[in-house]
């Protein structure tokens, strides 16, 4: 008798399953037979233990009991399993009908915020996320503001401290701010997208709400021209809403963009030949744009004659109005189940 054969056998009573064995009652007792009988293998070596000499005893007697506890408790393994079958088998109905429980799924700001991530993604554009809670440089000075802007005004904007002598810090109205921590931190090229929660003081209404979200995005580098911006927002709006959308680009302002523009689409819905959702007129606004004012690059660090970029800026929440139709802001932050199982097979 050797050690490690003893060894052996324990490898074996260890690795024993009843796993593919059609009759498993029948293997167990043959597996019972085979170790533990008593002509079986440890009876066997329990004789064979009279003749180990005597320094030797020690050990082999601890790698017999061993055995014999593994293959005991091997069986009573295999005996709670063929119980724990038989009680499923006693419990189980299946001609009962299913117990439907329903799954979660994305909320649509999330499902639309996440597909315009996407586009941009397929064009080079990385994320770029930031603080929600942010100081007046970062928020206003840099991004061209002057003093007497009425977003600065207490009514549009939630001020977490203003106190005389120290710098203004407020919840962030646009994602802007993310921009310029971008700018301040690295050396053009760069190319971003800013998606985010932002904050306004506003009557919360079916058109407007103190809380929304957006996905600014941000091209700086050498020789970017208006025609790049223009052609990056008609692959956008074919992309997000169908092959067939065109786009019309008109003069407004910004602090931050010079020259600005509001971008419209052909509306979706009518197809460009007016309807009640665009007003008769076939277009709808859907972001704002242009190329950045070279005062922001230079509070930025970055030389603005020989970078130039261009910004655009949307809302999400508007996003999801024109693609599914919805007329209330309010819907979006009621977490109302029939409303929001509206979009369940989103993606």
């Amino acid at each position: 008798m050797k050690l490690n054969n003893i060894e052996d056998f324990i490898r074996e009573i260890q690795m024993a399953t009843l796993e593919h064995q059609s009759d498993k009652a029948a293997f167990i007792e043959q597996f019972r037979i085979k170790f533990l009988g008593k002509k079986g293998i440890i009876s066997d070596l329990f004789e064979q233990f009279k003749t180990v000499p005597n320094e030797e005893k020690k050990e082999m007697g601890q790698a017999l009991n061993r055995l014999k506890t593994a293959a005991q408790a091997k069986i009573e393994e295999f005996k709670a399993s063929i119980e724990q079958l038989q009680q499923q088998s006693q419990t189980d109905d299946l001609t009962l009908p299913t117990d439907y429980s329903p799954v979660g799924s994305r909320h649509v700001l999330s499902v639309v915020m996440n597909e315009i991530i996407d586009i941009f993604s397929r064009i080079g554009f990385t994320v770029a996320e930031s603080v929600e809670i942010e100081d007046d440089w970062h928020l206003f000075s840099a991004l061209n503001f002057p003093p007497d802007h009425p977003a600065r005004d207490m009514q549009d904007t939630f001020f977490v401290e203003k106190e005389e002598g120290r710098q203004e810090v407020a919840l962030r109205t646009h994602t802007s701010s993310v921009q310029v921590r971008v700018m301040e931190n690295n050396k053009p090229p760069i190319r971003i997208i800013a998606p985010g929660r932002v904050f306004r003081n506003e009557a919360i209404s079916a058109r407007a709400h103190c809380i929304f979200h957006q996905v600014e995005a941000l091209y700086v580098d050498k020789k970017v021209t208006f025609a790049d911006l223009k052609q990056t927002l008609l692959y956008f709006a074919k992309e997000m809403f169908g092959e067939q959308t065109q786009i019309r680009l008109r003069p407004s302002y910004f602090p931050f963009t010079e020259p600005s523009a509001e971008m419209d689409i052909s509306c979706n819905i009518c197809g460009g030949k007016g309807c009640n959702i665009c007003k008769g007129t076939g277009w709808l606004e859907i972001l704002g744009c242009g190329m950045v004012d070279p005062n922001v690059l230079e509070a930025c660090g970055i030389d603005s004659k020989e970078y130039s970029g261009f910004a655009l800026g949307m809302g999400v929440e508007r996003m999801a109005m024109l693609k599914y139709q919805i007329r209330d802001l309010r819907l979006y932050f009621e977490n109302d189940l029939r409303f929001l199982r509206q979009f369940d097979a989103l993606v």
